[in-house]
């Protein structure tokens, strides 16, 4: 295949790639923010102590990471249809991708608001804050650097799962790369696929890692 042939379907491959995992990553951290922050504040010691609900959040989020990307996809189909109207193309691929994507990052979120200072919080709560007041004055703008990291590797996380959505019609790179690649034995079309999606997560990974060093060089700044 020549490239004036690759160029409109890598094009196109790359414009729904990038349609998937933006709307995914948003649906991820609206969902995920919040589960994240609910485990920190129902475990032990947490502003809301639940054993009973943070046992079950947290086994809902274990057993969401624990399936197979390929696996859960499938298993979506119906609600995905039920979702979309169908569990072909682009649009219906975001549904799958998000709920792989939210235990994800519900995790990273744990990880990154477990790392604030408890100090602080104590300081807010003997001023009398109450726990959204905390969450909205504390949790989250001191972990917000942490919290950018994470965001950063779902949407890596994404791409990779995007790429894998192409084997049962997700459209984007991967399904061009199975099409018109593997199928009819196109190496170079293989190859500038590989290409494009390896640039596509350096070009997120180095603006995550540039809004996190400006953030952190800002809180220097702050205190």
């Amino acid at each position: 295949m020549t490239w004036s042939e690759m160029q409109p379907l890598l094009t196109q491959g790359t414009i729904d790639t990038l349609y998937m995992v933006l709307w995914a990553t948003v649906v991820s951290v609206i969902g995920g923010l919040p589960l994240g922050v609910l485990l920190v504040l129902t475990d032990k010691g947490g502003l809301l102590q639940n054993t009973a609900v943070n046992k079950v959040v947290g086994a809902i989020v274990n057993i969401g990471r624990s399936l197979p990307f390929i696996i859960l996809l499938i298993a979506l189909i119906p609600f995905t249809t039920l979702v979309v109207g169908t569990f072909i193309g682009p649009t219906a691929m975001i549904v799958p991708l998000a709920i792989g994507a939210i235990p994800f990052f519900a995790r990273l979120v744990e990880t990154a608001v477990r790392e604030v200072d408890h100090g602080l919080v104590e300081a807010v709560q003997s001023m009398g804050g109450s726990v959204p007041t905390i969450i909205r004055k504390v949790l989250l703008p001191q972990a917000l650097p942490s919290l950018v990291s994470a965001v950063t590797t779902t949407v890596i996380v994404l791409i990779g799962y995007s790429a894998m959505a192409g084997a049962v019609g997700g459209e984007g790179l991967g399904s061009k790369a199975i099409t018109y690649g593997y199928q009819r034995f196109d190496t170079n079309f293989m190859l500038v696929t590989v290409v494009i999606l390896i640039a596509i997560v350096t070009v997120v990974q180095l603006i995550g890692d540039g809004v996190v060093r400006l953030l952190a060089r800002r809180g220097r700044t702050t205190s």
